[in-house]
């Protein structure tokens, strides 16, 4: 029986439940481990984490580990607790307690939640399961010494708000006129309640109009002071938060461009755009609540003075009624933490769903799946109203039983002062103005209550952005390398690799040569690593093993933007921005050479379609432009690479659309082109690879040939069988 509260956290992002789960358990046996060491361990993708992925985590971190299939009754009756259950087929919790009637577990994405044994079991196995025979997944953990002697590597630098005032410290003056600005207000609005005072206790008893209308004219100059400020300080406001606003997210913008390639791989693009919405949540803490909360703390610590002033009993009843109403609204932070988290996750795939909804639009249509996905989208709706009764639920509570608390408040208040008048303690006039002054605390306290939650949002938002914020960007090399000259051979020299969250490597042990100024084509059938061979030479991934090598000069030692500066590259998945198609071939030239733009033009063998379109090269392309076929748009690509008049070409699949003609009329003008460079061609066409100088076969990860055109067809091996179905080849 677990009697102390058992430890939960929140997951950040959308599929980081399995991760989550072992910090969880970490927790319950008295170390905290960041999140990132323990998603670094399990390898966690935009899929998530594998059952095999965190038993791996696990042992790195110092658990013993057992994954089994289990019965309920063994889980109850057997097994030891904490443990790990793959729940509802897409999600992983801690199970901790199990009792008669309750299984009590710490769900990453819901928090602490105690289950009937029916509820529990439909979860974790599903409806109608026999508790006896059908099973499901459980990860069983044991602490080793291991456990808590392990020193894991993760930065000691935390994203907390020291880290935001530098997007406020730059516009120090219009803070300051801001701040002077909420000085005179509150001093103005300090005068008021005794101006109020003075029209019952001096004009009215002493029947002198005169000294009413002075008053009058006061509180006019008074309010029309209060209004001109307050449109002054909304006008710098603006300017403040728009500038911060950009300054924040451009740096993110920033930060996420300088990540590799790696860390796209395990983010749902729903993620990522749920952080730039965490932005403007930081963004409007820093420059508008935090702003505002400052002058609320000034006028409530100014008021409450003047009331203690007026009558000491008053102050104490009125912040007694205040404490209990910060005491009730504190109750449900926690809750409202929870379906924050909550409601992220579920913003996040729905973003996710509608971009795939748009984006495979074609392909919906063709299978007659409208409905279908349609549905998908309306179940998302569903979960996310069910948050939002539970959230609008939870507001009613907190807000029936503040707004009692504040009212009962407000009515004793008002009480207290009339007997007070009664008794002789305190003047009518003086009576109203406490009225006033109470009037003027409220705001003030409703505003700290407001700021309360919404740091508690902004630490939350806080927390996922951390992640990014605190990654590790590309790697840069050695900023004092210099491009190697002379001999620039790339050799591959028994590299060894697998992505992210996949046991299979793609190569084992792989070398091969690719000699400078040569065109080298590799050929294979699908799946042997031809394109991921592309991306190491990229350095879009890093080898687990062995090295790639640049004439003399390790690749791993070479700055990648130094190194992509020489390269011209056509993957098979590139991307046409929203844009004319002049920028598109020129993309990261801000100064366009007309000669390398034509010149690219017509290797590419582009120019005549440009030139027929009513806007030529200014015409807009991408989602929102000018629909282009799979052919045009390779072309475009190919001219893009080419604009660069790069030293080193890396084409991947690049004519793979084109029509026979257009495709040999291409590859004649890249002939010329890769004269005097080296050149690396994945193609499946023989029209393509033929004329290489060097053709490299791969097959599930391993060099099986190597030759020309000529020296391979005569062996009739793999190559052969490549190609024979293109082309009639003599026995």
């Amino acid at each position: 029986m677990y009697f102390k509260k058992f430890p939960n956290y929140i997951q950040p992002g959308a599929k980081d439940c399995g991760p989550t789960c072992l910090q969880i358990i970490s927790k319950y046996y008295g170390r905290h481990i960041p999140l990132q060491a323990i998603r670094d361990f399990s390898e966690t993708t935009r899929d998530g984490s594998s059952v095999l992925g965190i038993s791996t985590a696990a042992e790195k971190m110092g658990f013993e580990v057992l994954n089994v299939k289990i019965n309920f009754t063994i889980l109850s009756e057997e097994i030891p607790l904490p443990c790990i259950l793959y729940w509802n087929k897409n999600h992983f919790v801690v199970v901790y307690e199990i009792s008669k009637n309750k299984v009590k577990i710490s769900d990453p994405a819901f928090g602490l939640i105690n289950y009937s044994h029916k509820e529990f079991i439909k979860n974790w196995i599903g409806n109608n399961a026999d508790v006896h025979t059908q099973e499901g997944i459980a990860i069983l953990l044991e602490t080793t010494p291991d456990f808590f002697e392990t020193k894991f590597e993760v930065s000691d630098k935390k994203m907390n708000f020291s880290f935001l005032l530098k997007y406020l410290f730059i516009y120090k003056s219009l803070i300051l006129q801001l701040i002077l600005g909420l000085l005179a207000g509150s001093i103005l609005s300090l005068i008021l309640p005794f101006l109020f005072q003075s029209i019952i206790d001096v004009g009215l008893q002493n029947r002198d109009i005169n000294f009413i209308y002075l008053i009058l004219i006061a509180q006019i100059m008074l309010f029309a002071g209060n209004t001109g400020i307050e449109i002054t300080r909304s006008w710098i406001l603006l300017h403040l938060s728009t500038r911060v606003s950009i300054s924040f997210i451009s740096d993110f913008f920033a930060k996420l461009m300088s990540l590799p390639l790696s860390f796209f791989d395990t983010r749902l693009t729903g993620d990522i755009m749920q952080r730039i919405h965490d932005h403007h949540r930081i963004e409007k803490l820093l420059t508008g609540s935090s702003l505002n909360t400052l002058f609320s703390i000034i006028s409530l610590v100014i008021f409450s003075i003047v009331l203690c002033l007026y009558n000491y009993r008053l102050f104490m009843l009125y912040t007694a009624g205040s404490i209990l109403y910060l005491a009730w609204i504190t109750i449900f932070l926690r809750k409202r933490r929870e379906l924050d988290y909550k409601r992220f996750a579920q913003l996040s795939t729905e973003s996710s769903k509608v971009i795939e909804l748009i984006n495979g639009m074609q392909d919906i249509k063709l299978k007659n799946a409208e409905i279908q996905k349609r549905w998908n989208w309306q179940f998302l709706q569903i979960k996310l109203f069910k948050l939002k009764k539970e959230s609008v639920l939870l507001e009613n509570w907190q807000y029936v039983g503040g707004t009692f608390i504040y009212q009962t408040k407000d009515i004793l208040t008002s009480f207290l002062a009339a007997k007070l008048v009664l008794d002789g303690s305190m003047t009518l006039g003086m009576m109203l103005s406490v009225q006033y002054i109470t009037g003027q605390l409220n705001g003030p306290l409703i505003q700290l209550i407001n700021f309360i939650r919404e740091f508690q949002d902004t630490k939350i938002s806080m927390e996922r952005l951390e992640e990014i914020h605190l990654k590790d960007n590309e790697e840069n090399g050695s900023p004092d390398i210099i491009f190697p000259s002379g001999n620039k051979d790339i050799e591959v020299k028994n590299i060894s690799f697998r992505y992210t969250g996949s046991s299979n490597f793609v190569f084992e042990n792989l070398t091969l040569h690719i000699p400078y100024k040569k065109t080298t084509a590799i050929v294979g059938a699908s799946g042997s690593g031809k394109t991921t061979l592309m991306k190491l030479l990229m350095k879009f991934y890093e080898p687990n093993e062995g090295k790639i090598t640049i004439g003399n000069e390790n690749l791993n030692r070479i700055p990648p933007k130094l190194w992509r500066q020489y390269c011209g590259v056509v993957l098979q998945e590139g991307f046409i921005f929203n844009d004319s198609i002049e920028k598109n071939i020129t993309i990261g030239d801000e100064h366009i050479d007309k000669q390398r733009l034509m010149n690219s033009i017509n290797i590419a063998n582009i120019k005549s379609f440009i030139e027929s379109l009513p806007l030529g090269y200014k015409t807009k392309i991408g989602n929102e432009g000018l629909p282009l076929s799979g052919g045009q748009k390779q072309r475009i690509l190919i001219a893009r690479a080419l604009y660069k008049v790069p030293e080193f070409i890396l084409f991947d699949e690049a004519t793979s659309a084109l029509d026979a003609n257009t495709e040999k009329d291409i590859v004649e003008n890249l002939q010329d082109f890769f004269k005097d460079r080296t050149a690396v061609i994945i193609a499946h066409r023989l029209s393509t690879v033929k004329s290489a100088d060097n053709i490299i076969v791969l097959d599930s990860g391993k060099v099986v040939e190597e030759g020309n055109h000529e020296e391979l067809v005569r062996l009739k091996g793999e190559y052969y069988r490549l190609v024979r179905n293109q082309l009639e080849l003599g026995s």
